[in-house]
Order: C-alpha cells, then structure tokens, then sequence
C-alpha cells in the first residue's frame, strides 16, 4: 500500500503536517523499516551533552521526544488495530504532554530508549504485515475525526521525520 492512495477525507487535516512529510510512492511497510534505521541512527548520532537538552524552557528533550515517538507508535497503532478490526467504537485523544513525566524518560539511557523504540517499531512492523489491504481500508473515529487504519499507521513515519527535522534546527 502506497501513501499516494490515501484520500485526504481519511485524516484531519492536522495529520497532514506528517503524512505529507512522506513522498507519495511511499510503501507502508518499508516506510516503517527505513525509518527505523533512521530514527536509530540520527538518536545515536545525537552528542552525548545535547540528550538532555532543552533549547527553551518546558520543552522536551531530545530523549524525551523520543520516548514520544515510541508512546505515539503505540497509540496510533492502537488506533490502527482497532480500525483494522473494523471497530466503529470512537477513540479518544490523548494529551501528549502528560505522558512525559510518568515516562522518566529523563533517567532512562539513550541505549535502552532507542531499545524500547526498535522494539515497538519491529512490532508495528509485524502487525502491518498481518493486515489485508482491506483491512487498512477501514475508517473508524479518533478524537471526534474519520481515521483510516492505513492514515493511522501511515501518520508515524511522518511524525518521526518531523520530529527529526526539529531537533536538527533547535537542538543541534
């Protein structure tokens, strides 16, 4: 499955920011395995000192916005599970500023965070390869909007290119 056959009335147009961050020829699955190595990568590349920095106050850090792309992953293939299985129950939103703190990702090791990543992601991985490309036709709700199982699954490799793109300009 390709991004390009995403129709836009299967996202807010919130997640565009992300979706559109990914070329149109973009495979679901392979966009998946690629961008684990590159979120790996670019973390790993991150100095040592720069971890735990925070270029204004109440912003995260770049170890706390990786434990937000790992708790992000989660949620929207949540979501995508759900959807998949042709669920029409409506999901809530999440606030994701709340799920820092509890997470401690500031006492954790970049090591064992970028762990918990590669884990989650091969994961995801696994579960897209379950799914029937009508499967990911599915729409259901999230947080009061229409959301496809494959806009679902198809908004995390936006959202970590995004992520990556904000820490090179406000972080390094």
């Amino acid at each position: 499955m390709k991004k390009a056959e995403l129709n836009p009335t299967e996202f807010n147009e919130y997640y565009g920011r992300y979706i559109h961050k990914l070329e149109d020829d973009a495979e679901l699955i392979s966009s998946y395995e690629s961008g684990k190595a590159t979120v790996v990568d670019f973390f790993k590349s991150i100095p040592k000192e720069k971890l735990d920095y925070r270029y204004a106050f109440g912003k995260w850090t770049p170890k706390e916005l990786l434990q937000h792309l790992i708790d992000t992953e989660r949620i929207f293939m949540y979501r995508c599970l759900r959807i998949a299985r042709n669920d029409t129950t409506p999901l809530a939103g999440f606030d994701q500023n709340t799920y820092i703190e509890p997470s401690r990702a500031g006492a954790k090791n970049i090591d064992d965070l970028l762990d918990e990543f590669t884990i989650n992601r091969e994961n995801s991985i696994i579960f897209l390869r379950s799914l029937s490309d009508d499967d990911l036709l599915f729409v259901g709700t999230a947080s009061g909007n229409e959301l496809s199982a494959r806009a679902a699954a198809f908004i995390i490799p936006g959202h970590d290119m995004w992520h990556i793109e904000i820490i090179k300009e406000r972080y390094l």
